[in-house]
C-alpha cells in the first residue's frame, strides 16, 4: 500500500463539530476498505488564498493514511458529492510522520519565539555604540518656502 496525505476544505458556515465528524467518517471509510490511518488533524477555520464558492474562509481538516487504490476511489466518491466540501486533495508521499503536521507546528513556533526572551514586536534592540551622540546646535535655518 502506498502512503498519502489528504486534506479537505470545508464550508465555513460548518460548526467544528461537524468537520470533526466528517473527519471521523473518512477514518472509517479508508479502515472500511482495507487502508490504516496514522493520523487525523483539524487546522481550524482559515482564510482561504482566494475566493472559493463566494467564500473568503473554509475549515480544514487532514488525514495521513496508508491506503490502495480501491480507498483513493471511495475518497473521491465521498468527497466529490458532500455538501459541506469545497476543495479536496490527496497526495502521495513518501514517508508518514508521527510528529503534528507543519500547519500545526507553526503556532508552537510563535509560542516559543515568545518564552525565548526575544524582544516583543515595538521593543528597539540596545543599539551599543552606534550613539549619535549631542548634534549641537542647528543654527538658523532660513525660510523654507
Amino acid at each position: 500500500m502506498n502512503k498519502y496525505e489528504h486534506v479537505f476544505i470545508s464550508r465555513p458556515d460548518a460548526s467544528p463539530a461537524q468537520v470533526e465528524t466528517t473527519l471521523e467518517e473518512l477514518k472509517a471509510l479508508v479502515e472500511e476498505k482495507g487502508g490504516k490511518v496514522n493520523k487525523t488533524e483539524y487546522w481550524g477555520l482559515r482564510t482561504l488564498a482566494y475566493r472559493m464558492n463566494k467564500n473568503r474562509k473554509g475549515h480544514y481538516g487532514y488525514l495521513d493514511m496508508e491506503a490502495g487504490n480501491d480507498v483513493l476511489d471511495a475518497l473521491d466518491y465521498k468527497q466529490k458529492y458532500a455538501d459541506d466540501v469545497m476543495r479536496y486533495m490527496t497526495v502521495k508521499v513518501e514517508e508518514l510522520t508521527e510528529e503534528p503536521s507543519a500547519v500545526l507546528r507553526k503556532g508552537d513556533d510563535r509560542k516559543r519565539r515568545d518564552r525565548d526572551g526575544r524582544p516583543e514586536r515595538g521593543d528597539r534592540p540596545d543599539r551599543g555604540d552606534r550613539d549619535r551622540g549631542d548634534r549641537g546646535d542647528r543654527g538658523d535655518r532660513g525660510d523654507r518656502r
